[in-house]
């Protein structure tokens, strides 16, 4: 199938950058390797290497994420393979100038085999399987018993299975997926999400006995004065702390123990959580030294 440069304009000229753009900051890429440190080790105890990314709502990054991600976990000369499971709007084909016609959904439905759906090698160690045709019935496609085996054959070849997945307070496509997976990756987006949005995407996980594996929050403006650090508070997500590089380290109202990078022209910034017990136990810490001090 055809590939092309990744960094292409979508519809209402919104452009995608991926790792693979060189205008990409450095600090931009550092922060997704380091996103992908974390999950590495939110993945150690797994005994599935395969999770999902989604959000809350429509337009938090959660597709160039997906992406960004699965190139970073590529890098390391890991076998990765991306799926575009958002069979309701799917971006990765215009993420990588792929063809569309057939897909996932094909794939599912009997029409085409694994061989002919998918795009070999986008970079060294990266497949990519794009949505394919747009179904009726997205729901009960990837709840199909089809889809479970799928997953279940895909992890005995590849080292990681990174899917994209529709924003969960939208529609339950996402959901449908967590007893075939690790746990979900959930995106925000600073400036943009909805406190309670959130909160209701967290809880759709839990009653759905899904396992968060880390909230990632994108675009967020970090100071980046020169050996300075900078306390600011991310309205209800919490504190952060930031210094000279733009990363971010930090607790919030979900517990993001997060790096994030400097808001830059691209407008990427990251943060990613672990809980709200790493949150206590360093608010904890935190109240300590200044009574010591």
């Amino acid at each position: 199938m055809s590939k092309g440069k990744p960094g292409v304009k979508g519809g209402n000229n919104h452009k995608y950058f991926t790792l693979l753009d060189k205008s990409l900051s450095f600090q931009a890429t550092e922060a997704f390797k380091t996103l992908r440190t974390n999950l590495m080790f939110s993945l150690a105890t797994k005994k599935k290497k395969c999770f999902a990314v989604t959000s809350a709502i429509m337009h938090e990054g959660k597709s160039t994420m997906t992406a960004n991600l699965a190139i970073t976990f590529a890098q390391m000369q890991a076998r990765v393979l991306l799926i575009d499971a958002d069979l309701r709007k799917p971006v990765q084909h215009k993420l990588f100038k792929l063809k569309n016609k057939e897909g996932l959904s094909t794939l599912l439905s009997g029409f085409n085999s694994f061989k002919e759906v998918v795009n070999e090698d986008i970079i060294p160690g990266l497949d990519v399987i794009t949505c394919g045709p747009i179904p009726p019935n997205p729901s009960e496609m990837l709840g199909s018993e089809n889809m479970h085996k799928l997953i279940e054959e895909l992890q005995s070849y590849y080292d990681y299975v990174i899917i994209d997945t529709p924003p969960i307070t939208v529609v339950t496509d996402a959901l449908t997926l967590t007893n075939s997976i690790a746990g979900l990756v959930l995106v925000a987006m600073s400036g943009i999400s909805i406190y309670d949005s959130f909160q209701e995407a967290i809880d759709a996980i839990k009653l759905a006995n899904g396992t968060i594996l880390g909230a990632v929050i994108t675009k967020i403006p970090v100071g980046t004065g020169k050996g300075k650090y900078r306390y600011s508070r991310y309205g209800k997500y919490g504190y952060k702390y930031g210094y000279k590089y733009g990363y971010k380290y930090g607790y919030g109202g979900y517990g993001s123990y997060g790096y994030g990078s400097n808001s830059d022209a691209n407008g990427y910034g990251y943060a990613y959580g672990y809980g709200s017990r790493y949150r206590q136990e360093q608010q904890e810490d935190d109240e300590n030294q200044s009574q010591s001090g």
